[in-house]
């Protein structure tokens, strides 16, 4: 019932807003899939020889309930109040301005947006009751729901929609995950440089109505600009050009038009919510709302005392055993809309193009995969989930098991073997350094062997998500591991790959027949249009990678029955606050 986010990809935040700042550091913030230790290897056959064979897929499914009656007494005693889990609250309450991306799912129940993605990647309407998008896909209509209010009980107006659109592009805006430039709503820069005292592609129709003009077209724009709405009434009442820092006064004190409102933050603990009875679907049904701060060491124990209502747990068959052993729990089993993979730092000269390929052949990636999550994971072979409407494997190379593949294209690159076994040219070993922040990453294990046995002597260093994300940046690793967050639109997970700016593209990734291909995916709008060229870029990407992909990961999102309409909130999915302003508790 929760799905978490997290992004590795300068991509679309749950609200729909696009992420470049923070990058890996906020797939590393935010992984909660923890990865499960692998061991063994392939018996008395050698690596060379076979692979460790199929790797049983488990179908996506959601198991029932079998005795709701059991619900604990920690639970039942809540009769209007709703239990959530979160990691960590950095105690930012306002949109585009948190530095703590788990922020993102506590502004959620607060903020309302224009338009949202739901759980499958679509666009609906929150704000905006409709929208158009002219021929030309260069602007957007918005038309908003004449009763939609702040909680406050002031009307959401146009007038908020321009202001909220002008504070993100505002030259001092620095705050937070967020990097609106991509868009390029027409007359930005010249609001920024100083030029223009407004930004021209925005106008305001009429109190219900704003259009936003850009100055390319750009399919993720719809749900950028359309994202969490501020009231200028409240926040834009000390605006000016270049000083945002009077924000700060509001971080603890906000103030929005979703389904709940800010009751109490206790560091470290919880954040307590309140039924907005000015919310524009109507007070939900359920009063009061808590996110509260669990660790992975304690979920599953406060889950079963009944001392939260929902979380989602680590793919582990011992997990959902026990989940399904509660009785008064429903599991949704789901292959989630992400995906993890290793960087290939392309800065590194001997890291060419046939090593990468060697890379990819010596390693047994469904054994990684099964050993990492027990059977609750796929091979990655394209740069989408499985879900997202993109993906297709065809005409790519799925790089299945094959050291004596691998060895093949070493040689070729001039890397023979030494007296030790470890391949050398020009004098110098072929030793990559292997960064990750999970110590129970199998590549440190089952990785490094096969490696070995190749020639390639992997040295493999753990180490937190902090020194991760600063190795990946300053280039000190030749592979590092992270995961993405929800892939809503398929170019979120290339975005880096069509262009050679290092604040975007740190690992230095170089095909300009893959830059041009990026391009060409968001040049139309129409999805129709851009299939084709996505597929061409997924083969180009197999043949020239610039990561090992790892795997598409399942998670167990867990619901106490009690809790109708569970089987609808995911939390941090654009839609989660839409879902969550419909639950309502079964009395027991």
């Amino acid at each position: 019932m929760t799905l978490q986010t997290s992004k590795a990809s300068r991509t679309l935040t749950p609200g729909g807003r696009l992420r470049a700042r923070g990058f890996r550091a906020l797939a590393a913030a935010l992984v909660a899939v923890t990865a499960l230790a692998g061991c063994g290897g392939t018996g008395n056959k050698t690596a060379s020889q076979v692979s460790t064979g199929n790797v049983q897929a488990i179908a996506d499914e959601t198991i029932k309930a079998t005795d709701p009656s059991k619900s604990p007494a920690n639970a039942n005693k809540r009769t209007d109040t709703f239990v959530a889990t979160i990691k960590n609250a950095g105690g930012v309450f306002l949109p585009y301005f948190y530095r703590n991306a788990w922020d993102e799912n506590l502004v959620q129940p607060i903020f309302a947006s224009l338009v949202v993605y739901d759980k499958d990647g679509n666009p609906v309407g929150d704000l905006a009751k409709s929208w158009e998008v002219s021929s030309d896909n260069l602007t957007y209509t918005y038309h908003l729901r004449e009763d939609a209010k702040f909680s406050d009980g002031t009307p959401v107006t146009a007038d908020d929609v321009a202001f909220t659109l002008t504070l993100e592009n505002d030259p001092a805006y620095n705050f937070g995950l967020a990097d609106f430039t991509e868009i390029g709503i027409q007359g930005a820069e010249d609001y920024k440089s100083g030029k223009a005292d407004s930004i021209s592609g925005i106008k305001v129709v009429d109190e219900h109505t704003v259009s936003v003009t850009t100055e390319k077209v750009n399919p993720v724009a719809l749900t950028a600009i359309g994202g969490y709405v501020l009231s200028k009434n409240y926040y834009g009442k000390d605006y000016k050009r270049g000083q945002l820092d009077y924000l700060q006064q509001f971080y603890d004190k906000p103030l929005g038009a979703g389904p709940y409102t800010l009751d109490k933050y206790v560091p470290g603990q919880e954040v307590r919510y309140t039924a907005n009875p000015n919310y524009y679907g109507g007070k939900p049904q359920i009063e009061h709302l808590i996110f509260k701060v669990v660790t992975d060491d304690t979920a599953l124990q406060s889950y079963q005392n009944g001392d939260t209502d929902t979380d989602v747990f680590t793919p582990d068959p011992d997990v959902l055993e026990q989940l399904k052993g509660f009785g008064w729990s429903n599991v949704n089993i789901r292959t989630n809309p992400y995906f993890s993979y290793s960087i290939f730092n392309a800065k590194k000269p001997y890291l060419t193009k046939a090593v990468r390929q060697a890379l990819y052949y010596g390693l047994d990636r469904k054994q990684i995969v099964a050993a990492w999550y027990k059977g609750y994971g796929e091979v990655a072979n394209v740069y989408a989930p499985p879900s997202n409407w993109a993906y297709t494997t065809d005409g790519v190379n799925t790089y299945d098991y094959d050291q004596a593949k691998a060895e093949q294209l070493l040689d070729q690159e001039g890397w023979t073997k030494g007296s030790d076994g470890i391949r050398e040219k020009d004098g110098k070993k072929l030793t990559l350094t292997y960064v990750t922040k999970d110590q129970t990453d199998p590549m440190l294990t089952i990785g490094k062997d096969q490696y070995k046995q190749i020639g390639i002597d992997l040295q493999t260093e753990v180490t937190d998500q902090n020194t991760e994300t600063t190795r990946l940046h300053s280039g000190d690793y030749d592979m590092i591991t992270f995961r993405t967050s929800v892939i809503n639109d398929p170019y979120e997970a290339v975005k880096e790959f069509g262009t050679l700016d290092e604040s975007v593209n740190p690992e230095g990734y170089d095909n300009a027949t893959v830059r041009d291909l990026v391009k060409q995916s968001i040049s139309a709008s129409d999805r129709d249009a851009r299939k084709p060229v996505y597929a061409k870029l997924y083969q180009e990407l197999s043949n020239d990678p610039p990561y090992l992909l790892i795997g598409y990961i399942k998670g167990f999102n867990a619901w106490n029955d009690r809790i109708q309409g569970g089987e609808n909130f995911f939390r941090g999915t654009g839609d989660a606050a839409l879902q969550l302003a419909k639950l309502s508790i079964k009395q027991q």
